[in-house]
C-alpha cells in the first residue's frame, strides 16, 4: 500500500506541476520533476517507474575520453574559463582545445557531451557570441580576451570572453568562483573553501549525491555569503536569476554519472572532484586550474531526454522558491549587509514584481528582455554600425528559442535603476 501510494502522490504532483506550468509536457522537461519527486519518495514502486521512464543505453551514453578525447592539460595561451563543464570539453577535444569555440561547435559540444538541450545550448552560445564574443565571426572565448578582425582596424575593441563578462554572463554568487570584486578580480579560478562547503554536503569522501536538493543548499550558502562578505556584490536580473542560477542546476544535470542501475544520475563525490579540477579528500583537497576533466566511464543523460529551456525553468523555480533571496534582483551600497533591492515593476514599467517572478516562466522572461538591452564588448567605445549581425543573431538564435514561453512584452526597461549600486558595472 505505502509504495503504491507514493506512485499515486508523484503522478499527481506531476500532474499538478503539468498544469501550472504547460511546457512540462515537452521533451526532457518533466524527468526533473520527476527526479525532485524520487528524492522525496525514495523507494518502492515509485522509484522502479521512475527508472523505466528513463532508461539506459551504456553504448549511446558513454562519453569517449580516449584518442582524440584524451584528456590534454592546457598549454600557454590556450583559455580556460569560469565554467569547468566547458573547460572540460576543451581540455578533451570536444572543443577546440584553444578555447575559441564557434557558436555551432559549442551547442554540439554541449549537446552530444552532456545532452544540453540544442534550444538551451543555441541560447547560451548565441548569447556568448553576442555580448562578449565576435558576432562577425561566430566566435567566443570560455575564458578571456579573443582577437577579431575588426578590433585590429582600432575601430572595435577585443571581445572578453566569459572572463570579462561580469554582470554580462559571469555573475556574482557562483557555487565555487569568487565574486568579480573580490580575490583580486579572478573570477575563472575556483575557490578552494567555496568547493569545501559544497563538497561537505555529503559525508565521508566517496559515494554521495550532489543532486539540485543538494546544490540548492549550496546555492542559499552562496548568496548569503556574498551578501555578507562583498560589499560590492551586485544580482542582476540575468546574470544573476538565471546565469547564476543555472550553474548551480547544471552540476547535477550535466556532471551526473548515469548506469542502468541509476539512469537518473548519481554525481559522487570522485566524479565532481574530477570535473572541478580536484583531488584530495576533505581537509585536504588541492585544485589545479584548468584541468578540469570528465571521468573515466562516465556516461551522459539519457538519449532523448535532454536538458531543456523549460526543464531549466522547473529546476530554477525550485531553486528559487527555496531560496527567495535569489530572486531579489539588487545589491549591496558599498557595505556589507547593506543589500537594496530594485522595485522590479519601476524596471520593467510595470510587467514584472517580485510577487510574480516565481511564477510560471516568469523569471526567464525578465531575463530574456534583460539580455536584449546589453551592449556587445566590441562595440563598446565606438560608433561602428553592426546593428544588422547583431539583430540576425538575436532573431536566428535567441529570439526562437523563448517563442513557445509567450514572454509579454515590456516596451519600458529602465536600466538606470541600477546605477545605484557599486558593483553593478557592466549591467548597463
Amino acid at each position: 500500500m505505502k509504495t503504491t501510494t507514493q506512485a499515486l502522490l508523484i503522478l499527481a504532483c506531476t500532474a499538478a506541476v503539468s498544469s501550472a506550468y504547460p511546457f512540462m509536457a515537452e521533451p526532457g522537461a518533466a524527468d526533473h520533476y520527476l527526479r525532485q519527486a524520487r528524492s522525496l519518495h525514495s523507494s518502492g514502486a515509485a522509484d522502479v517507474e521512475v527508472k523505466r521512464a528513463l532508461g539506459f543505453d551504456a553504448g549511446l551514453q558513454r562519453v569517449d575520453v580516449s584518442g582524440a578525447h584524451a584528456f590534454v592539460a592546457p598549454g600557454s595561451g590556450d583559455r580556460r574559463g569560469p565554467c569547468p563543464g566547458l573547460n572540460a570539453l576543451a581540455n578533451h577535444g570536444y572543443l577546440p582545445h584553444n578555447g575559441i569555440t564557434t557558436l555551432a561547435q559549442a551547442v554540439e559540444a554541449t549537446n552530444t557531451v552532456y545532452g544540453m538541450g540544442v534550444d538551451l545550448a543555441t541560447f547560451l552560445s548565441a548569447y556568448a557570441t553576442l555580448i562578449d564574443g565576435d558576432p562577425l565571426s561566430l566566435t567566443w572565448s570560455i575564458g578571456g580576451e579573443q582577437s577579431s578582425l575588426l578590433s585590429l582596424t582600432g575601430l572595435l575593441k577585443n571581445p572578453q570572453g566569459l572572463s570579462g563578462s561580469h554582470n554580462k554572463y559571469e555573475s556574482d554568487s557562483s557555487p565555487t568562483r569568487g565574486d568579480s570584486f573580490t580575490h583580486g578580480g579572478d573570477v575563472d579560478s575556483l575557490q578552494l573553501d567555496m568547493f569545501q562547503h559544497l563538497y561537505g554536503l555529503q559525508p565521508g569522501d566517496s559515494g554521495g549525491n550532489y543532486d539540485l536538493g543538494v546544490l540548492t543548499e549550496q546555492a542559499r550558502w552562496s548568496i548569503q555569503k556574498s551578501r555578507a562578505e562583498n560589499p560590492n556584490f551586485f544580482w542582476g536580473p540575468f546574470s544573476g536569476i538565471i546565469v547564476s542560477q543555472a550553474a548551480f542546476s547544471f552540476i547535477p544535470a550535466f556532471m551526473s554519472n548515469h548506469s542502468a542501475e541509476h539512469p537518473e544520475g548519481i554525481l559522487d563525490q570522485n566524479v565532481l572532484k574530477s570535473f572541478f579540477a580536484v583531488s584530495g579528500t576533505q581537509g585536504k583537497l588541492s585544485y589545479r586550474k584548468g584541468y578540469e576533466r570528465i571521468p573515466d566511464n562516465w556516461y551522459r543523460r539519457p538519449i532523448g531526454i535532454d536538458y531543456t529551456i523549460p526543464g531549466y525553468t522547473v529546476d530554477n523555480n525550485l531553486i528559487q522558491l527555496q531560496v527567495p533571496e535569489r530572486l531579489a534582483v539588487g545589491g549591496n551600497m558599498g557595505s556589507v549587509n547593506s543589500f537594496a533591492g530594485v522595485d522590479l515593476s519601476d524596471l520593467t514599467g510595470g510587467v514584472y514584481n517580485l510577487q510574480s517572478l516565481a511564477q510560471g516562466n516568469n523569471a526567464v522572461c525578465l531575463a530574456y528582455t534583460s539580455l536584449l538591452t546589453l551592449t556587445p564588448d566590441i562595440l563598446k567605445g565606438t560608433l561602428v554600425d553592426v546593428v544588422g549581425v547583431v539583430n540576425n543573431i538575436v532573431g536566428q538564435y535567441i529570439t526562437p528559442q523563448f517563442a513557445s514561453l509567450n514572454c509579454p512584452s515590456v516596451k519600458y526597461y529602465n536600466k538606470d535603476v541600477f546605477r545605484q549600486f557599486p558593483g553593478a558595472r557592466g549591467a548597463f
